[in-house]
């Protein structure tokens, strides 16, 4: 979080809202406004790991399962009381509630994560939590959660207030204008008043940039970004984010249940050019199922190369050589580019003799659900968020927790690493458990890896000084 002056600043996003700070989601817009009132127990680091956020320190026992965090005091809430140990007890134990909602099926992920733990206050300064299993990245977790002051909870939908920097004095479905909050236990923010505005249109962000209506625009196209950098009236910055956008196979049934039909699916494609065609440039190949982002993605371990010949080669192996048929199926949005994409790749595959019918679905939140109900056809596309390597690989590979997005990838060797890291505390240790874990599953390739997108913010001269977090978020002080 870098420190801003301004008396106001004018925030353009392609949608705003707040909603209910405990519903599980990745949608940075929302959740750039959800971090500016309310504040988690610990935050992203600047250059990666984790930082002081209510907790000033905290431990973890041997056994990674006992973690102890100590608050700040005094730390203000946004009507005049101070946070006490119970107000997180009670936001975490909103948290993992089974009733707690989630946006495209994920609703109960978090309660997965936290069922049969010891979650207790010991004073007014001090949580503990004692889970079931080792735990050792919990703070993947707790990094996402908002603590809501148990007086506010019944009330959070309409009338939201915490900890953070600024306070809720507008709201209305295309604008959100807040406050600097005097008492926060940083200092009153030199930014003494923000307003979020909708923009649906990226194109119209750009101009809104341009001709200084305002301060920070988020999620520009790559043109806008070119036309915003060459105007010398604004700056660009760009973040590679955490998504990766993939194809899951279906491992369960079909055609790639043969671990050489889906290394020839990855083979027969050419990445790079399915970038440039579809993305503009603004994406970077994935070698695997992490981002650079990622604690635990092995920077040495080769992407698939664009190679026909090898696929050919292994669909000859895997008895395939008169052809192929295979069935995508793909969201009409999120990610948007999904039809054109799977267009791209059918002409591809055609090249080596894989015939591809697409199925598209116009409703996405229905779409997520056949996806967590295992009912894709051979593949299905997904832009796979979450900035946890923990929760990534147990929701998508471990074949023990048949997570929500998991396939039917069974490989005993990554159940094993995948458990064996989180019964390791020692980071160096657990990075090295995590890097063999991605070399299987780069090798299995249950997913066709892609690209995960490259996100663009434009800032005007008041925002110069702003940069984005590794999480994406807009947070300003």
């Amino acid at each position: 979080m870098l420190l801003l002056k301004a008396e106001k600043l004018q925030i353009l996003q392609s949608e705003v809202q707040i909603g209910d700070p405990h519903v599980s989601s990745d949608n940075r817009n929302n959740l750039s406004i959800i971090f500016s009132v309310f504040e988690p127990v610990i935050n992203y680091g600047d250059h990666g790991g984790f930082s002081p956020a209510l907790a000033e320190r905290w431990e973890v026992s041997p056994d990674a399962r006992t973690w102890v965090f100590h608050l700040r005091h005094p730390v203000s809430l946004h009507n005049g009381d101070l946070l006490r140990a119970q107000d997180v007890v009670d936001s975490l134990e909103r948290v993992r509630d089974p009733s707690m909602g989630g946006e495209l099926g994920s609703q109960g992920v978090y309660q997965s994560y936290l069922e049969g733990a010891t979650i207790e206050a010991l004073g007014d300064r001090t949580v503990r939590i004692v889970s079931v299993e080792p735990f050792a990245d919990l703070l993947d977790l707790l990094v996402l959660f908002p603590i809501v002051p148990s007086e506010a909870i019944e009330e959070i939908s309409s009338n939201p207030w915490g900890s953070g920097p600024f306070r809720l004095a507008e709201a209305e479905p295309n604008l959100v204008v807040m406050d600097a909050f005097r008492d926060y236990w940083q200092g009153c923010p030199q930014v003494k008043e923000i307003h979020w505005t909708a923009e649906p249109s990226a194109e119209r962000r750009a101009e809104a940039l341009l001709q200084g209506k305002a301060d920070i625009v988020a999620d520009l196209t790559p043109v806008g970004a070119r036309r915003v950098e060459t105007s010398g009236k604004a700056r660009i910055s760009k973040l590679e984010s955490s998504v990766c956008t993939i194809f899951m196979c279906n491992l369960l049934s079909g055609i790639c249940t043969d671990r050489r039909v889906r290394q020839a699916l990855n083979c027969a494609l050419d990445v790079s050019s399915l970038i440039e065609t579809v993305m503009d440039g603004a994406a970077t190949p994935l070698n695997g199922p992490l981002t650079p982002l990622h604690f635990g993605r092995d920077p040495l371990v080769p992407s698939y190369s664009h190679s026909p010949e090898k696929a050919l080669e292994l669909l000859r192996e895997a008895g395939c050589e008169k052809g192929l048929d295979v069935v995508l199926d793909i969201p009409a949005i999120l990610p948007d580019e999904a039809p054109r994409l799977a267009e791209l790749m059918a002409e591809q595959y055609e090249k080596v003799n894989i015939h591809t019918t697409i199925r598209e679905f116009k409703d996405r939140p229905k779409y997520a659900a056949m996806v967590r109900a295992k009912q894709i056809d051979d593949a299905c596309c997904f832009d796979s968020s979450p900035l946890s390597t923990y929760r990534l690989f147990r929701e998508k590979f471990h074949s023990g927790a048949h997570g929500p997005w998991w396939q039917g990838y069974t490989n005993q060797q990554v159940d094993v690493l995948i458990d064996r890291a989180q019964a390791t505390i020692d980071d160096a240790r657990r990075q090295e458990l995590y890097y063999r874990a991605y070399r299987i599953i780069h090798d299995d390739a249950p997913w066709i890896f892609l690209y995960n997108p490259v996100i663009s913010w434009g800032m005007g001269p008041k925002a110069y000084a702003w940069a984005p977090r590794i999480d994406g978020l807009i947070r300003v002080m």
